[in-house]
């Protein structure tokens, strides 16, 4: 198997509450890599033609790609597939933070699921080691007060993706949530998580990705915390966060504007990343071992909100 794989992939039959896991070979992951590609290939095999989006039809996949987990800027990825209860084509959804990685560590590229629970379920994986635990008591409640609990059930360092009460009241755009605020957004796949009564999937794992040549991986981390001053791309996300695309976007008329019917809105420079970083901004933060940091952390210390 290539480095950066586990070479095991989970399947998830929530009617039934089969679990099996595959080890495709070689071959595999070398014409679909990961992400969305892999994801893909599960749902066009599995998902039977004219399947409800919220039906048990519908193929759920979570899947990671060859670079997360490795100490690499950026690669902590994971992207959700599934047919979109919003557009009924093809949804494609992807978030970081650390839940990617920490699914590397427990042993896992990605995660199949099929079917619907006749109960609210949570997926709980520890280190190879698979269950569907009930999650009854978790339904109704806001994403940090479920953190809280599972990291009390499972284990305090354990990554949970989850769905929220928006999704649980079938709001169409609902999405999946870990850390409370990395999010796969587009395409309504918390709505598909939760229409299978699947509330969380609990990530929590000790091992590690296994470069083909650490030594080298170790000396471009040393360069590249050097290099981002010399990258405007870079540059911009580190000083201004992924809203530095705002104003750019929106004088090429690219910026999606009232479900994307115009490409430019009016109101864009106090949402700019420029913007915040004047007023609002409180510190920076980032995913797993990532040096860019784009990710935002703000106060807002007078006026209406």
């Amino acid at each position: 198997m290539p480095n950066g794989y586990n070479g095991k992939i989970l399947h998830v039959d929530l009617t039934s509450g089969a679990l099996t896991v595959e080890e495709p070979k070689e071959a595999f992951y070398r014409k679909y890599l990961g992400g969305s590609a892999m994801g893909m290939h599960y749902i066009l095999r599995d998902m039977p033609k004219g399947a409800d989006p919220l039906g048990p039809d519908n193929v759920l996949t979570l899947f990671t790609g060859v670079t997360t987990g490795a100490a690499i800027s950026g690669q902590s990825r994971l992207n959700a597939n599934a047919k979109s209860p919003i557009s009924g084509g093809i949804g494609d959804s992807q978030s970081g933070g650390f839940f990617p990685a920490e699914l590397k560590f427990a042993g896992l590229d990605g995660i199949v699921l099929k079917g619907k629970s006749a109960k609210p379920v949570y997926l709980c994986i520890v280190d190879g080691t698979y269950e569907l635990r009930d999650a009854s008591h978790l339904m109704g409640k806001l994403s940090g007060e479920v953190d809280d609990i599972i990291h009390q059930e499972v284990d305090p360092k354990a990554e949970i993706l989850q769905h929220g009460i928006g999704a649980e009241n079938g709001v169409l755009f609902s999405s999946l949530v870990s850390m409370s605020n990395r999010h796969n957004g587009r395409t309504g796949m918390g709505l598909v998580m939760a229409s299978k009564n699947l509330k969380a999937v609990v990530v929590r794992g000790t091992g590690r990705v296994k470069p083909s040549d650490q030594k080298a991986l170790t000396e471009l981390n040393r360069i590249g915390p050097k290099a981002i001053p010399e990258n405007g791309d870079m540059d911009g996300l580190a000083k201004f966060g992924t809203a530095v695309v705002v104003l750019f976007n929106n004088t090429i008329g690219t910026l999606p504007t009232r479900n994307y019917s115009e490409g430019q809105f009016e109101g864009c420079d106090p949402i700019s990343g420029e913007k915040m970083a004047e007023t609002v901004l409180k510190e920076r933060d980032t995913c797993y071992a990532c040096v860019v940091k784009c990710k935002r952390v703000v106060e807002i210390k007078d006026g209406p909100y």
